[in-house]
Order: structure tokens, then sequence, then C-alpha cells
């Protein structure tokens, strides 16, 4: 290469970096994308759509949902991996679409190098639910009836390695009982289907089914937390219940595509803090059984730590269940 030819190069490497640099300090100028990759109406919409006002007011630029479902998130994640790393499209993921889909989906990304880390959002415990007519009113009686009549009963997912069909999974081999699955591109449609009596179990997220119970559109049998959820105090624990030790708790999170500058995600991450500090947005959020958490754990540190354990955690027990999508 000749010394003008290096020479202009670096020019422009430098002019790049000086405009990228701008771009950062003036962040954010324009509309920010948070992809949802679950249908409207699901539980993760719903959080979203709650989450994308506070941003939009601490931002001062307009915050949109889009929606992109199919094959339990990973279409709307791997489309966020493939994105401009700008943060101007953002992610809003789940313990399925960051950790679960990794061990079940032979993926085009990686759930944790493609991906800048932003925030944890909110904790969600899982509602056991049957339709309203189902023939048990408690976990105990579920069981019971599941074991006279086995594969009689069908429990929608929201596809193979979702949050929903995991914890099916590990309730049918604690209690050995066996029953159908029915896949959903997402909880949002399984739980219409639950409503009107088309399937008869779904193990769904508080925000979900906290209001369909507090309806009576369907039965909630147990919380799979170890205390109660002040939205929804009539159910019981998975302790109370019966079901000693069968906890879970789902989780949201919000991603940037992997090299968006530092500047721009503690902006984003300054917004998220804001928007989680907002009584309004709190209650809003309590509403539906969500848990925020305490501050320290919304920083960008500790959610990269937390989705570390957690797939220490959760990829070996899916792998021994061999739990694959076809």
């Amino acid at each position: 290469m000749s010394r003008l030819a290096s020479t202009a190069t670096c020019i422009t490497l430098a002019i790049c970096g000086m405009i990228a640099h701008v771009e950062a300090q003036t962040y954010p100028s324009r509309t920010i994308t948070l992809v949802v990759p679950f249908p409207a109406g699901g539980p993760t919409d719903t959080i979203g759509r709650v989450i994308a006002e506070g941003l939009q007011v601490s931002l001062g630029q307009p915050v949109i949902i889009e929606n992109a479902p199919g094959a339990t998130g990973s279409i709307g994640t791997g489309k966020v991996a493939r994105a401009e790393a700008d943060g101007y499209t953002l992610i809003l993921g789940t313990v399925a679409t960051h950790v679960f889909n990794a061990a079940a989906y032979a993926l085009k990304y990686d759930v944790v190098k493609d991906f800048d880390p932003v925030s944890l959002i909110a904790f969600d415990p899982q509602i056991i639910a049957v339709r309203k007519g189902f023939p048990a009113t408690n976990i105990e009686q579920l069981i019971a009836w599941l074991k006279a009549n086995p594969d009689k009963a069908t429990a929608g997912t929201a596809g193979v390695g979702s949050t929903s069909h995991i914890s099916a999974v590990n309730f049918q081999k604690i209690t050995g009982t066996q029953f159908g699955f029915v896949p959903y591109r997402g909880l949002g449609p399984a739980m219409q289907d639950l409503v009107s009596g088309q399937i008869d179990i779904l193990f769904d997220l508080a925000a979900n089914a906290v209001p369909q119970v507090r309806a009576a559109s369907i039965r909630g049998l147990a919380v799979t937390s170890k205390s109660r959820l002040p939205s929804a105090p009539e159910i019981p624990t998975v302790d109370e219940a019966g079901l000693a030790g069968f906890y879970f708790l789902n989780w949201h999170a919000i991603w940037a595509p992997r090299g968006t500058p530092d500047d721009v995600t503690a902006k984003l991450n300054a917004a998220v803090r804001k928007t989680l500090a907002d009584q309004s947005t709190l209650k809003r959020l309590a509403d539906i059984g969500q848990q925020i958490p305490p501050p320290k754990q919304q920083t960008a540190v500790a959610l990269k730590s937390y989705q570390n354990d957690e797939i220490a955690k959760w990829w070996p027990i899916i792998k021994a269940a061999d739990v694959k999508a076809e």
C-alpha cells in the first residue's frame, strides 16, 4: 500500500470513529424498536409495552414494539442478533430465548456472544392452571386424575424449549404423569385455547394467567414460588398445594446487538433504571405478578452474570431430558 493510500485509510478510519462517537453522544435521535419475540397479547408483549412507555419518557424518543414470533422466540432473537449495533434495535428476551433455546435448538447465533446486556427487567413465576371445567380443583386432584387417565389430557406450550414446555416436562418427571402437548406460537394463543376449553392445562407465566384467574376464566391451582403473589393471593404456592419445591422463575431482560457502543448501552441502562423506579410502572407490573430486581441486579454486568448462572443450571437439565426441536 502506498503512503498516500495508507494516509487516506487512516483518515477514513478516524472520521468513522468521530462519527460513531458523535452518534453515541447524541443517542437517541430517532425511534427505537424493542423486539418482542412472541405474539401480541402474551406475557412478554404485555411487559414490553409497559417498559416501552417508560423508556419513551426517559429517552425522549418513540419506543415501538415489534412482535416477531416463532420457534420459541428464536426468530425474533436471531433478527436482533443480526441487526445494526447502534442501539435502535433491542430485544426483550426471557430465560427461554437466552438460555433454553440454546440447549434445544441449533441456533445460527450465540445467545451470549452475539448480544450486549442492558438490564434485567422483572422476575415472573408461573401459575399451574387448568380449564374452568377440568375435573380437578387442586394440584393433588390434578396429579391423581392424570395418573388415572394417562395421555388423556393436553397441555399447551409456547413451543419446544419454552418455559411452559420445560416446566410441563419437569412436572411429568416429578409426578410420574403423562399428557400430550399442543404447541403454539406463544402463550397468548395458548391461553385463548385454555379459556375456550380447547386444551386442559397450561404452565403459564403470571403476567398472562393472573388476569384470567381474576376473571374466573380459568382455574389457578398453584404458583411456582415460595410465597403467594400479592396480585393473586388466593392461589396457593406449590409447597402449600402439595408439590413441594417445584419452583420456577421466568425473567425478562433487554439486550442490544453485540458491538453496541458502551455509551449507548449505558444510556439505555439508565433509562431502564429510571423506568423501574417509577411508581406507576411498578404498580402496573406488580398487578400482573411481576417482581422487580433490586437496583444491584439492574446493571449490565449483573445481567451477564445471571444469564451465565442460568445457563449452567438449565442446560444440563434440558439436555438430560433430551428436549430438542424437531
